[in-house]
Parts: structure tokens; sequence; C-alpha cells
């Protein structure tokens, strides 16, 4: 049963995030007991005909077309920031010296430098009971927090090997229209940032370890685009005989990496006589994979097994125990029963659930940790982290890919 005390949330920005935040307030605490109750009170957005629209289609109560008035109304206790990535920094920082509970959106920041400010005003605000996290919503897809859940119980014993594909092909036509996303300046980056971050942060959040090093290329294959158009999705199609405008952020990212070592609690005999280096990963991130949608896709080889999952089979995660199963090959786990991570509170066993439920179960335990007083994860601290690898592979594809530390 969810409490009675509210917890009145302020939303700024109200675009595709923003829809998915509002369907995650809306939706946490029917099907969740929580500890607050949240309310929908008030969205940002600069265009007063379309931030009413939204309010009206998603259930704020109110709206306001600067968002520092939203920071200053006595009746709002968290700002939520679904705003592109070149505002996160004063926005969240203004929100946290107010004393508002900060859930931003990822990446943290556009820069380290951005990201090392709000996570100072972080600890400080926390200090003080008010709380901020990093929105890295596939942390909370069942399948992958199982994942997690294994890797930590010794399952996969030492981790060896990270595989990590984040492939959409939106961007394939050469006309699709040039929209934020291609901005550097609003952007930071293009597909290293807009989704090449979600799998950084998924590696390290379940093996437990951090990257230290990396070795990239980025690489943009359209340097120019319609500055208009009709704009379906994330893309849409624009004219090719119109105005085109510059492309200023990378189209494809691809770079190795290694992670700090780490001895866990399966790293026994199956480890004896190897390395202590930690394990070594490959990763790239596409929106020009044609016929790939939304496939963020993790693999993980250690000492006694592996683990494999693939969005675009979200409820599914593969499995390959050495001891069980040496001649088999890898089976499959549907992570739909009640003793999985979150799916017990949504439908019978069998029934699988989508991606709009990320962003429920980040409310949930958003809420969950506001409510006992608790950080929640990932904190800024994290995603900080995240920053940092993201700005050492642009380093490394400056530098002709040498080896960039983290």
């Amino acid at each position: 049963m969810t409490g009675t005390k509210p917890l009145r949330v302020g939303m700024v920005g109200y675009a595709f995030m923003g829809a998915a935040h509002s369907h995650a307030w809306r939706t946490a605490p029917r099907f969740f007991g929580l500890p607050l109750a949240p309310e929908l009170t008030a969205v940002a957005g600069r265009s007063e005909e379309g931030v009413r629209a939204a309010a009206a289609k998603y259930g704020w109560a109110s709206i306001e077309t600067d968002w520092r008035r939203l920071i200053e109304r006595d009746d709002i206790d968290l700002i939520d920031i679904c705003t592109p990535g070149n505002t996160h920094a004063e926005i969240a920082i203004a929100a946290l010296e107010a004393g508002k509970h900060v859930l931003c959106e990822k990446p943290l920041a556009n820069s380290v430098e951005e990201a090392e400010k709000m996570t100072l005003v972080a600890q400080a605000a926390a200090e003080r009971g008010v709380f901020s996290m990093c929105g890295f919503s596939y942390r909370r897809t069942p399948a992958l927090a199982l994942a997690k859940r294994m890797v930590e119980d010794g399952r996969l014993g030492r981790i060896r090997h990270v595989r990590a594909q984040y492939l959409q092909d939106w961007l394939s036509d050469v006309d699709a229209p040039l929209t934020w996303r291609l901005d550097k300046a609003k952007s930071g980056s293009g597909s290293l940032g807009d989704i090449g971050a979600h799998s950084i942060d998924a590696a390290q959040w379940i093996t437990g370890l951090n990257i230290t090093g990396v070795s990239a290329l980025l690489e943009t294959f359209v340097k120019e685009r319609p500055v208009g158009g009709d704009f379906v999705g994330l893309g849409g199609h624009g004219g090719a005989e119109g105005p085109r405008g510059p492309v200023t952020v990378d189209d494809a990212a691809l770079f190795t990496a290694r992670f700090e070592s780490g001895h866990d609690a399966g790293a026994d005999a199956g480890s004896r006589g190897g390395s202590d280096a930690g394990p070594i990963g490959i990763f790239e991130a596409t929106r020009f994979a044609l016929g790939r949608k939304n496939a963020m896709r993790l693999e993980l080889n250690g000492t006694k097994g592996s683990l494999a999952f693939d969005f675009e089979d979200m409820n599914s995660l593969q499995f390959y125990d050495s001891a069980l199963e040496p001649d088999a090959g890898f089976r499959k786990i549907m992570v739909t029963e009640p003793s999985h991570p979150y799916t017990g509170n949504w439908w019978p066993t069998g029934h699988g659930l989508g991606y709009e439920h990320g962003f429920t179960h980040q409310v949930v335990d958003l809420v969950t940790a506001i409510g006992a007083g608790e950080q929640p994860t990932p904190s800024f601290s994290d995603a900080l982290q995240v920053q940092k690898v993201l700005a050492a592979v642009e380093a490394s594809a400056e530098n002709a890919s040498r080896w960039q530390h983290v």
C-alpha cells in the first residue's frame, strides 16, 4: 500500500522522455507499495501551447514556461529533468540548492567538468536529506537486474569478457532531419552519449567493475542533414532539396576497454593461474544498423558461465552454466516469475513487460530510497564515472585511437 504523504513532482521537458517519465509517475503507485504518494504537480516547457497540450495528455495538474518558476514553487518536492544535456547542470544544481530532490536523465551532463560540479552539489545536498539520481533506466529491466544478481551470486565466476552493443537504425536515412540530438552543443555527443552511455553503465553496474581505459573510433557517416521536415519518433524525413545544416556528433562509436580487477564470490579454482588484470570489453553504439530497432545487447563470459541479453527480446536472459550443461550451450530463462526482480508486482507468469516498465521501476526505486532517507542509485557520482568513460572515448578517437586512461 502506498503512503499518503505526497511527493509533489515538477518535470522539465515533455517530449519522448517526458512521456515515458509521466507514465511512470502515474503508474508506479498503482502497482507498487511506496512510502510516498507521487503527484504530477507541474510540467515546464518553453512553448505554452506545447506544454499545455502535454499537461492535458499526460495528466499534469499545472504548467510553467520557465523551469526556474518550477523550482521556486513551494508545492514542488522533486524536479524531474527530461531536457537536452546542455541544460542538465544548471537545472539540477539550482534544484538541489533549493532543497528539491532531483531525477536527471542520462547522460548526466555534456562534460566531465559539469558532471563533477553536479556531483559535488549532490553530495552536499544528500547530507541535508535532499537526494538525486541519474536515469539509467535499463538497470530496471528485470532480465538485467537478474543478471546482476547472478553475477553477485558467483554464477559466472570471475568475469573475463564483456561485449556490449547498442544498435538502432533511425538515422539510416540520409535525409532524416537535423534534430537536437545531432547538435553537439545540445547533446554533448551522438550515438556515444545517447545510447552508448546505457551500455557503459549497464556493463559497469552488472560486473561491479569500472572501466579504466579505452581505445576508440568515432565516425560521422552523414555530415549534413535537412534543417526541417516531417518528424516521426526520434527521426523522420526531411526535404532532399531544402537547406541543410552540419551534423556535429558521431553517428557510430566503437571502443575496446579494460575493466578494473575484481575478485567476486565465484573467483575460485576457475581463475587460478590466470591474470590478475580485470576483464576486457568491446563496445559498439550506432544509429545506422539497418534492421536493428533497439538492440541493446550485453554478454558476459566468466570462468564458470556466461550471460547474454538483447533488449529486442527483453523478457528473457540467456545463461550458460559450464558445470551443469558443459555440452548443451545456452539456455533461455524467461524473466517473468514472481521471484525475479520487479515482476511479481505485474502480470501472471509468462506475461512479459515492455519498455515503459523500466521507467516505472526507476520511480519505485527512487521514491523508496527517498522515503527511507537513503541515497538512490545510480547516484550522480555513478553517472560521473560514465561521463569520464565518454570523455576518454572521445579523447582516444581524437588521438588516432591511442589508449586513453579513464
